[in-house]
Order: C-alpha cells, then sequence, then structure tokens
C-alpha cells in the first residue's frame, strides 16, 4: 500500500474531526479499551470516534499519533488484508510514540478480524466502527477472541435529540406550561423525522432520509449480499413496514409479495430479512410466550429509526407512536423486550419487560375505539401473570396520571415516557 497515500488521508482526516462539531451523545468510549462500535448507517458512529479524538489531542495527545482512516474512502476501494499492516508502518513513520487506532467502517475489508486481533495482541488503542451486524458474527468474534468490547450506537434518543436542536427538557422544564409546550412540539418533529444526526442540518430533512435508506439498501444489502433483486428487497421492506404493530410471518411476507406480482421464495424471503436486520435498519422483538422455532419465525418487526419508517407510510401516526416506543426500550433493555400474544387467552400486550415485570400498551389516543382493547389485556395480564406487576398505557399526549376507572394503570404521555422512562 502507498505510504504516503495512506499518510494524506490520516491528515485529511485530521481536519475532518478538527472542524466537526460534537454533540454529547450517552455513548463514551475509553481509549484503554478496545471497542467495536457498531449500528445503522448515519447514526452517529464517527461522530464518537471524533469525539474521542478531540478529547485525546486536549489531553496533550499530538495529532500525529491519531491514526484515523475510513475505509469508504474511494481511495482505499482495493486495500486487502495484507495492505492493513502498512498502517502500523505508517503510524511508526508519523510518530515515535504509541499510536492510537480509529478504523472506520472496517468491515469493507474482507478478513479485517484476523488484523484487529494482532493489534490487539500488540496491545496497540484500537476503535473500530461497523454498520453492519455480521461483522460480530460467531465465526468473527472467535477470532476477535474476547478482546473487543462491542458498543451499539442507535440514531438520537429523544433525550439527545433535544439536547442537539436546543430545547431545554429539566424537570422543571417538563413542569412549566411554555417550556413542555416547546418539547412537546419536539417530540412531535421526533416522531415523524426520526432521530438520524445529520439529518437535523438539512431543510429537507425526508430527501436526507431517503439518501441514508438508498444507501443502506443499495450499499448494506443489496451490494454487500451480492443480491441481485433489488426492488424485490426494496418492496419486501415496504411490506414489512406495513406490519409495523402486529407479528407477521416468513409465509405471510411471501403472500404479501405474491399478491404484488414478486416471484421470490421463501427462503429467499428468510435470507433478506437477515440482510435487513444485519444492517440495522430493522431490529425483532418476539413472543414471550412463543416455543423457539415460533419466536424466530413470526416476530414482530421495528425500524431502527422513525423517519425511515416514515417513508413508507401514509398517515399512521400510531405505528410511529409504537415505533418510538419499540425503539427506546430495545435500547434500554436489548434482548428482553418482548411482546405477548396468546390465542388461549387472547392476551395481547405490546411490550413486555420481565426485568421490570411491567406491561405496556401504546394508544395513540385514550379515548378512541382501541383503548378498550388496551385496557382490558392490561387487566388480563395481571389476573394472569402474577409476575406483572405495573401496567403501563403510553398516549401521544396527556400529563401523567391514573385511569381513573382502573387506577392500577398508569397513563404516560410519549414525551415523559421517552424521557424518564419507568422511573
Amino acid at each position: 500500500m502507498n505510504h504516503e497515500l495512506l499518510k494524506r488521508i490520516i491528515l485529511e482526516q485530521h481536519e475532518v474531526i478538527r472542524r466537526a462539531k460534537i454533540i454529547p451523545r450517552s455513548v463514551k468510549l475509553c481509549p484503554e479499551i478496545n471497542q467495536v462500535v457498531t449500528g445503522i448507517r448515519r447514526a452517529g458512529k464517527s461522530t464518537i470516534l471524533y469525539d474521542l479524538v478531540k478529547k485525546l489531542v486536549a489531553d496533550g495527545i499530538d495529532w500525529n499519533r491519531i491514526i484515523y482512516i475510513n475505509f469508504e474512502d474511494e481511495r482505499l476501494s482495493e486495500m486487502t488484508a495484507v495492505d492493513l499492516n502498512d498502517i502500523l508502518s505508517v503510524q511508526s513513520e508519523m510518530s515515535d510514540q504509541r499510536g492510537f487506532f480509529f478504523l472506520d467502517e472496517i468491515q469493507n475489508i474482507p478478513g479485517w478480524e484476523k488484523y484487529a486481533r494482532r493489534m490487539a495482541d500488540r496491545n496497540e488503542s484500537v476503535q473500530i466502527t461497523g454498520s453492519n451486524a455480521s461483522m460480530l458474527s460467531r465465526e468473527i468474534a472467535t477470532t476477535l477472541g474476547g478482546r473487543y468490547l462491542e458498543k451499539n450506537v442507535w440514531p438520537y434518543s429523544f433525550d439527545e435529540y433535544l439536547h442537539a436542536i436546543g430545547i431545554p427538557h429539566s424537570e422543571n422544564d417538563l413542569i412549566e406550561t411554555v417550556a413542555h409546550a416547546r418539547v412537546r412540539a419536539g417530540c412531535h418533529s421526533y416522531l415523524q423525522e426520526g432521530g438520524l444526526p445529520e439529518a437535523l442540518r438539512y431543510p429537507s430533512k425526508r430527501d436526507y432520509i431517503s439518501s441514508v435508506y438508498q444507501k443502506i439498501l443499495l450499499g448494506d444489502i443489496v451490494t454487500r449480499n451480492n443480491l441481485r433483486n433489488s426492488r424485490s428487497v426494496s418492496l419486501l421492506i415496504k411490506k414489512i413496514a406495513e406490519t409495523i404493530m402486529r407479528e407477521v410471518s416468513y409465509a405471510t411476507l411471501y403472500g404479501n409479495l405474491k399478491t404484488i406480482g414478486v416471484k421470490v421464495s421463501k427462503d429467499s424471503i428468510i435470507d433478506y430479512v437477515e440482510y435487513i436486520v444485519d444492517a440495522y435498519l430493522l431490529f425483532k422483538i418476539h413472543n414471550h410466550f412463543s416455543a423457539f422455532v415460533e419466536r424466530e419465525t413470526t416476530p414482530k418487526y421495528y425500524f431502527t429509526d422513525n423517519g425511515l419508517l416514515n417513508l413508507f407510510l401514509t398517515d399512521k401516526k400510531s405505528a410511529l407512536l409504537e415505533n418510538a416506543v419499540a425503539i427506546m426500550l430495545k435500547q434500554l433493555y436489548g434482548d428482553e423486550v418482548c411482546y405477548i400474544k396468546s390465542s388461549v387467552s387472547g392476551l395481547d400486550i405490546d411490550f413486555y419487560i420481565p426485568s421490570e415485570q411491567t406491561a405496556i400498551q401504546v394508544c395513540y389516543k385514550l379515548n378512541d375505539h382501541s383503548a378498550d382493547r388496551e385496557i382490558s389485556n392490561l387487566l388480563k395480564a395481571s389476573a394472569l401473570m402474577s409476575e406483572c406487576k405495573r401496567l403501563i398505557i403510553v398516549t401521544l399526549e396527556g400529563s401523567p396520571s391514573r385511569h381513573p376507572e382502573h387506577p392500577e394503570i398508569e397513563l404516560l404521555p410519549i414525551d415523559i415516557f421517552m424521557l424518564r422512562g419507568f422511573a
């Protein structure tokens, strides 16, 4: 690999980092711990690395010790795993002191994990980012040998979003009428536009979000997995978007595509769904009561960002509301988040968190026709499940309160719920 080219790329990246405006995030990195930072494209992974670089420089680390390489740079398109060895050589040419290595989107280099393992074995400080879950598959994780910790980065949480757009949201702000009105207005924008950080810079946020989706579809799903039919994948994503709020099987998705003339096998649909999940566009939650096979084949799908989901919806505010709740819970509780559905008891619960012993229903407006269903299911869950101690209905608006007829049920507006959680 041409060392002068690598140096030029590193020095150019230094200038990018110097100019970067950093919005504080909840994810923090430590230069003494090697980490793999994963998450959907444009969620802010690189900026989190920039933040660590700036802190190192502020602490007296010379810029020549900062080796930041973005592997999506087209000048590195022919780079191989063998060429990765030149990075250490270039670092030693730039400084005779220990380097700090930032390897952005390194999964673009096949075989990268062996190099990363060698770097860790040398006690180098290494931070890695990637936009595909397969980069931490069992085989790769085995090669890394536990030498890296995984950090998953999501688009802005509602709290981070409010910080980024400059809306105060302390406890006092949530009490004061005018200040809370601004928080609610921010919440409505967040539900519609999502939390992709760079979207805030664009007058037409939908156009930016659409461009991110196209990059994920064509780059992270179609090209990465050598798929020939991007249209089938795109239509599959659209059909999944239409199922938000309910469980769906591969057979159902196959049937939905068949009705619009898309010829794709069930096995291909299974593969496509996994590729979409691996690209962090979607995540799934499982039925708390289902057997393993059923859990895997009939989950509920949600989008990692509301702005991306909204590209496929036409006035489905209830779906955006539930998707935002799903994102928040998944960020906090990971794979523990589940739903409950039983044909035997008729129980149907949107979300259940076992460790919190909490059942959650999402209802756009408490006075609409669906409210009775939400209430009756919560009461049934409490009666049938001794471990279910807390009952919550999340609504679009209102004030935190108890249901007037069923005081065991808490009513929480979405803005308060996303900021306070179960507190």
